[in-house]
């Protein structure tokens, strides 16, 4: 394994568990326990984790991956607001693709049940949670990711190359103004990149703690998006930056 794919493993591996030792990593890059020791002081140099005894710990912003069970009860009058808004966003007879994550949970429980559609899913959680027995749910298949409960890997990419969609409600985990959007997981980008790809409209939801932040991996431009629905009011460089990349941006909406 090359040096900078498995440097990108450690950070997924400390961030899914929380903590890891010297000695697991090396068992799980099948690497010296000194190739890891050198690889730590160079991901914690760039602060992509931090040294802990005998190993490494998740940093404190960038890397970071909080489980969903920690996400679902954080800002949750911020998500529910963004998603009262962003529901409005869905029109009869659509195949609307909901992304795995807390703020889409609350726009699929507010999804229409008076108008026919089709929702897609890449989280079990969110499938079950469709309002209405009327609307069709399928699934991409895939492996679990214990953390985030995505379904991810091989099986759901074939899935994602097969279809297309109307509109997809997209999380993330960061937004930055120059650099777009970022997630800790490399399987989890890779499925954001497909699902962007595959739909006509794609709708970001996301409550203001992820503004201004920096994550791993990035997967999409601002420009990739059509529209972005956010409970913070966004300040004026912000702004400029989603009005230069003809962003459609509906902002301060819990204000």
């Amino acid at each position: 394994m090359l040096p900078a794919a498995r440097q990108r493993r450690i950070v997924e591996v400390v961030s899914d568990r929380g903590e890891c030792s010297v000695a697991e990593l090396a068992a799980e890059m099948d690497c010296s326990k000194a190739t890891i020791r050198r690889d730590l002081r160079t991901l914690a140099d760039k602060q992509l984790i931090e040294r802990s005894h005998g190993g490494a710990v998740p940093a404190s912003a960038i890397g970071r991956e909080e489980t969903y069970g920690q996400k679902e009860v954080q800002h949750l009058e911020a998500k529910e607001a963004i998603a009262t808004a962003a529901v409005e966003e869905i029109q009869p007879d659509q195949v609307v693709f909901f992304d795995s994550g807390s703020t889409t949970m609350e726009v699929i429980t507010r999804a229409p049940t008076d108008e026919p559609f089709v929702a897609v899913t890449n989280s079990p959680l969110l499938a079950i949670e469709v309002g209405t027995e009327d609307v069709p749910v399928k699934l991409t298949g895939g492996s679990l990711r214990r953390p985030t409960r995505a379904l991810v890997g091989p099986s759901a990419e074939r899935f994602m190359d097969r279809m297309t969609f109307d509109l997809l409600f997209l999380g993330t985990n960061a937004i930055d103004p120059e650099a777009g959007l970022m997630t800790p997981n490399e399987e989890e980008a890779r499925l954001k990149e497909l699902m962007i790809e595959n739909s006509r409209r794609t709708v970001l939801v996301a409550d203001g703690s992820k503004l201004d932040e920096r994550s791993f991996i990035r997967f999409a431009d601002l420009g990739d998006i059509d529209a972005f629905y956010t409970d913070r009011r966004l300040s004026a460089e912000a702004r400029e930056a989603f009005d230069t990349a003809d962003v459609e941006l509906i902002d301060g909406i819990d204000e």
